[in-house]
């Protein structure tokens, strides 16, 4: 059961995880470019790439996102939103293991994949963008509305989720990323050191 102040910090809670984790994102902009462009030994991508993946990632997922937003804000003529909040549960633990590196098989679709078609600061400036479209968003659904809406996610298997869980989702998955280029620069750090 939730309460309306609940779904404020709900929200409260998924707009810090957005700040929090595309400004962390943002800083792997400014890494020395040896260290962006390398890759790892065992295969894999580099740094820049995994960039351009997580805005390429947000791009097809804020599509899903802003689709849901306009059916949830017509639904709050169709469905009563006091009675969805107290029968609302946000998949706090499925949506946290999103953000852990390796913590369940992924396979990703091939238009996510990096093919390196812009610069890396197109790509920073996509990303700063996409973010502030997500607190738009969160704006726009400021009462509860995001509840009256779901769409199918098949990763994790979470199934039907609401508009404020793909948000969270798309932070998640940007934290996921987060471990693998650190990752990616400790194994440039020790192979240069055996030089």
């Amino acid at each position: 059961m939730i309460q309306q102040k609940d779904i404020q910090e709900q929200i409260n809670h998924i707009r810090r995880e957005l700040l929090d984790t595309f400004n962390e994102t943002d800083t792997w902009f400014d890494v020395q470019e040896d260290i962006r462009v390398y890759k790892p030994k065992g295969g894999g991508w580099s740094i820049g790439e995994i960039l351009e993946h997580i805005g390429l990632t947000n791009h097809y997922l804020l599509i899903l996102i802003e689709k849901g937003t306009k059916k949830a804000l017509r639904n709050i003529n169709n469905l009563d939103l006091q009675t969805e909040l107290k029968n609302y549960t946000f998949q706090q633990n499925k949506l946290t293991e999103v953000g852990m590196h390796k913590s369940f098989t992924w396979i990703r679709p091939e238009h996510m994949e990096p093919r390196g078609e812009k610069s890396p600061e197109e790509v920073r400036q996509q990303i700063k963008s996409q973010t502030v479209q997500c607190l738009d968003v969160l704006e726009r659904l400021k009462n509860g509305e995001g509840v009256l809406y779901k769409t199918t996610m098949s990763v994790n298997d979470l199934g039907k989720i609401d508009v404020y869980e793909y948000i969270y989702f798309l932070a998640r998955h940007a934290r996921r990323h987060l471990t693998q280029m650190e990752g990616v620069r400790e194994e440039y750090g020790s192979n240069n050191l055996d030089l």
